[in-house]
């Protein structure tokens, strides 16, 4: 064995959870202010693993760290070994009847939607949970997936290249709206074909939402027209209300806009087009039992609670 690897055997916590925290942030100060140390402390551990390990863990262009190739192998250690060391503490917790624990849950920005009320629905069960709740685009939350950053996941389809367990466990529907003036708002029924010439309004590429739409023009033969791309619900539901287009959306995402009359959804021959929300782990994680407990409470109450959530949301 070499030196250097019988080194490494002397890296502390201390010091994985400073690199980690530099590494995920990029910025000695921002890892600093998180930490709750001084920032030539934060340059100390890192220094001190930089000895361990025989070179250098990361370099500076302007204000910006960038880590090395050997900084890179090290931050995907110390997320993994924190990432175990915190699963096994909830475990214990859970074994000495401490209860309580931390979920670690992520959702695709349309599941933001509905996720919290069922986070609610659940904690009223477990007043003592605590919540770490990340939201993002699919991209973003299939690479913290494949990172084991979360302990599950909401999304509308199973991740690809990730060895996952994925579970049904609610109703999808997706659907076409529009401003409520918009000449198709309120006829009755609308054969697909006549959505060809329609200018429409999409999510970025990768996003659910925008394969479904492509999937479904394609099986009707038909050709998206030219669109415009917004990076989130929130800005494509305006884009629709100021008249831009219409906007192929999950339906879970739309309740308070319909009850109010901002949106319109059309009636269109073969919509809504129903698909399903996902609760995803990887498949080599051993689930916490907070974290089990709050799978299985979706598929056996997610779709009652779903249906409650958007419905208050209306």
């Amino acid at each position: 064995m070499s030196e250097s690897l019988r080194n490494l055997r002397g890296v502390t916590l201390r010091q994985l959870r400073t690199f980690h925290a530099v590494a995920r942030l990029r910025s000695f100060t921002a890892a600093a202010r998180e930490l709750h140390i001084t920032q030539p402390a934060v340059s100390m551990q890192v220094r001190e693993l930089e000895e361990l390990v025989g070179g250098a863990l990361y370099e500076r262009v302007g204000r910006r760290v960038h880590l090395t190739a050997a900084g890179e192998e090290l931050a995907a250690c110390a997320a993994g070994m924190l990432n175990l060391l915190g699963d096994t503490e909830a475990r214990l917790a859970a074994l000495t009847g401490q209860g309580g624990g931390v979920l670690k849950l992520g959702a695709i920005s349309t599941a933001a939607y509905f996720a919290p009320a069922l986070v609610a629905a659940f904690r009223a069960r477990q007043p003592a949970l605590a919540l770490q709740f990340k939201v993002g685009n699919r991209e973003d939350i299939q690479r913290r997936l494949a990172a084991n950053e979360f302990d599950l996941a909401i999304m509308g389809r199973p991740p690809a290249g990730v060895a996952t367990v994925a579970t049904r466990f609610a109703d999808h529907p997706l659907v076409v709206v529009a401003a409520p003036d918009h000449p198709l708002a309120g006829v009755e029924r609308v054969p697909f074909a006549r959505l060809a010439g329609e200018h429409f309004l999409v999510r970025e590429p990768g996003s659910g939402t925008r394969a479904a739409l492509e999937e479904v023009f394609a099986a009707h033969g038909l050709a998206l027209a030219s669109s415009l791309e917004m990076s989130s619900d929130e800005t494509l539901k305006q884009a629709v209300m100021a008249g831009l287009g219409l906007a192929f959306i999950s339906r879970h995402a739309i309740g308070l806009e319909l009850a109010t009359g901002r949106l319109a959804q059309l009636a269109i021959d073969g919509l809504p087009l129903l698909r399903a929300w996902y609760v995803v782990h990887l498949a080599a994680k051993r689930l916490t039992p907070l974290a089990a407990g709050f799978r299985d409470f979706l598929l056996t109450e997610g779709p009652v609670a779903l249906d409650a959530a958007v419905n208050r949301g209306a």
